[in-house]
């Protein structure tokens, strides 16, 4: 047996957000700031820049996570690579190597809790079955996920395009049953979600940063010429098609 105290029930900490076995909690003040950086503490809380960090309860369900993202865990913890054998292997470091995530994630099981590294993104809680199973992921806003969902390699509909757009080729798709969490630059509060029914989504940059396995992703001319796309300014735009969702920032990195 036990027992955490002084930690979700301490009136620094605020939850924010909760589904399968994660919790998301932010710290309300940054109560350890020297002298030096009492301004810059106080105007990140003005403008809500503060740390939040992932609680996993591996009695809800097994989850992996980012390489180098565990900051401590209690209790009945164990923890493994996910590696299934040499094929396993070869097929998540050739993932890692395209997609610029971490080639091998561990896999934590078990009854304990699981504290993440605490971060200054925000902590977005997806459950994977809303995008009817399978949802692909922009670089960089993999966290964490529960261990029942898969991860695979998606390529892009047309590779010429990728380049053309300064697009990667490759991206992490999830796909299965199961709750994801994801590190944005932008809070939820913010974010645009757009649902498509055989229908057509043109976003000039790469604001998107989820969006349906089943939506065809391609880099184009915004308009049917290159005449016509210089007249109007735009060039390329990253194009959406089919039926699904895709979630976008209002500005591209989450800042103006």
């Amino acid at each position: 047996m036990y027992q955490i105290n002084n930690f979700t029930n301490n009136d620094d900490i605020k939850t924010l957000d909760s589904l399968g076995a994660f919790t998301v909690i932010e710290y309300q003040r940054d109560l350890s700031v020297s002298p030096a950086y009492a301004m810059q503490a106080y105007y990140c809380n003005a403008m809500n820049v503060r740390k939040r960090q992932v609680i996993c309860d591996l009695a809800k369900a097994s989850v992996t996570v980012q390489a180098g993202a565990m900051q401590w865990m209690a209790g009945k913890v164990e923890s493994t690579t996910g590696v299934k054998g040499i094929g396993d292997f070869l097929g998540k470091a050739f993932r890692g190597s395209v997609t610029g995530e971490s080639a091998i994630k561990p896999e934590y099981t078990g009854s304990g809790t699981l504290v993440l590294e605490p971060t200054y993104k925000h902590i977005l809680l997806l459950d994977v079955a809303d995008w009817n199973g399978s949802i692909v992921l922009d670089d960089g806003l993999f966290l964490a996920c529960e261990s029942t969902l898969k991860h695979k390699t998606v390529a892009r509909s047309n590779f010429s395009s990728a380049v053309a757009g300064n697009e990667g080729l490759f991206n992490l798709g999830i796909t299965g049953r199961g709750i994801l969490c994801l590190e944005s630059a932008c809070p939820k509060e913010e974010l645009i979600e757009v649902v498509l029914d055989n229908d057509v989504l043109k976003i000039d940059g790469n604001m998107a940063i989820a969006w349906s396995g089943s939506l065809s992703f391609t880099v184009e001319r915004s308009g049917k010429s290159l005449v016509g796309s210089a007249a109007s300014g735009e060039g390329l735009v990253n194009v959406y098609r089919g039926t699904g969702k895709v979630l976008l920032a209002p500005v591209v990195g989450g800042f103006a």
